[in-house]
């Protein structure tokens, strides 16, 4: 028999839980989420089997006043709200409050002058979003090796699923530039939690399973995490996607689990069923 070990920390972080029950809640005669409310296509497709649909920023002018409009976790712009400020829906906003956070730490200091950077993925609809709280100025980076010309006044904010040697290998550099520099290292803490467990987690398997929307960036760093413990790391987004030979190979006897803040318990449940189901084949 297989052994299954599950990730202490694993699935829905608060923010993601949070904008799900805010979405579910609406009871308009339409719901829409701008963009997919979170990168899983299971939860997603499930949305729309209660009428709640996404909906892209190009499309804002077709909302009617009967319409909800669900401003996902990631938050957005400060141009993107304007622009549903305009629209007639009502706008319910389900953005982290983690991410707010950092909208107002990065307009503050923008407004005071400084340079800020961005500890992140330049095409994550997250960084685009605290991009827009500073004109879009700001500089995106996860190595440092953009910052080659920087203010002499630098504030240094991170994506929140972001790995914390990456924003420490940024600080470090700037650092070293002798400037003024004000940091606040806005990883939260259920993706440091969930990328902890899961190296932790990765040492001691045959075989481990990462659970994710292929979107997602917390999802893929947690992904690359496991891979440098074991070798034998796979990355799915559900129980379709499981390699059957993997898991009637006889020397994969301990199978981990790990899954993104962005995958819903039922997919995670899924998997573990059939890994359970095709053992007892065996």
């Amino acid at each position: 028999m297989k052994e299954i070990r599950i990730a202490k920390n694993a699935g829905f972080c608060f923010g993601v839980k949070r904008a799900v029950e805010i979405a579910n809640n609406e009871k308009n005669k339409r719901t829409y989420t701008l963009g997919p409310l979170i990168h899983n296509d299971d939860l997603v497709n499930k949305l729309k089997e209660s009428n709640i649909y996404s909906i892209e920023v190009d499309n804002i002018n077709e909302l009617q006043s009967t319409d909800s409009v669900v401003i996902r976790s990631h938050g957005v712009t400060a141009e993107v709200h304007q622009k549903l400020k305009s629209s007639n829906a009502r706008i319910v906003d389900a953005t982290c409050p983690y991410v707010l956070s950092i909208h107002k730490k990065v307009m503050r200091y923008f407004n005071e002058g400084y340079q800020i950077i961005i500890v992140g993925d330049k095409n994550h609809p997250e960084v685009i979003g605290i991009n827009g709280w500073c004109n879009n100025t700001a500089i995106i980076t996860k190595t440092g090796d953009e910052l080659t010309d920087i203010s002499d006044k630098v504030c240094v904010v991170a994506q929140t699923t972001e790995r914390l040697i990456n924003y420490d290998k940024v600080v470090e550099k700037i650092k070293l530039k002798n400037i003024e520099l004000i940091t606040f290292n806005t990883i939260c803490n259920a993706t440091k939690e969930r990328q902890e467990s899961a190296e932790e987690l990765s040492k001691t398997v045959d075989l481990m399973i990462v659970i994710g929307g292929k979107k997602s960036s917390n999802s893929r760093k947690l992904f690359e995490i496991c891979k440098i413990n074991c070798n034998n790391t796979i990355f799915i987004e559900n129980k379709k996607e499981l390699p059957l030979d993997l898991l009637k190979d006889e020397k994969n006897k301990i199978i981990g689990i790990t899954a993104g803040a962005s995958t819903p318990d039922w997919v995670t449940n899924d998997v573990i069923d059939k890994i359970q189901s095709i053992d007892k084949d065996l």
